[in-house]
């Protein structure tokens, strides 16, 4: 029964996420079919999100890149005073 909601959830999702045919209209040719209400007033709306995706992008690339592979060799870092048990009292 769970497995089926889900899979209800999520097509019922997908149909939320199409516009409209009156939203349809008044949307640019890049996102029609796509997103609801008014559009991009101008081409500064579109820098807006670009500059968005691109620190979010970068923002991901490096947390799982420093959660992976954290680079951190010195001895004195403040990791190694949990790594070694006998600093603890």
């Amino acid at each position: 029964m769970k497995k089926y909601s889900v899979l209800l959830l999520i097509l019922l999702i997908n149909i939320a996420a199409h516009a409209c045919p009156a939203c349809e209209k008044a949307q640019p040719r890049l996102l029609r079919g796509i997103i609801h209400g008014a559009g991009p007033d101008s081409r500064w709306d579109y820098l807006i999100v670009w500059l968005a995706v691109i620190a979010t992008v970068g923002t991901l690339f490096y947390s799982i890149k420093w959660l992976i592979h954290p680079g951190e060799s010195d001895a004195s870092h403040i990791k190694h005073s949990i790594f070694h048990h006998d600093n603890l009292g």
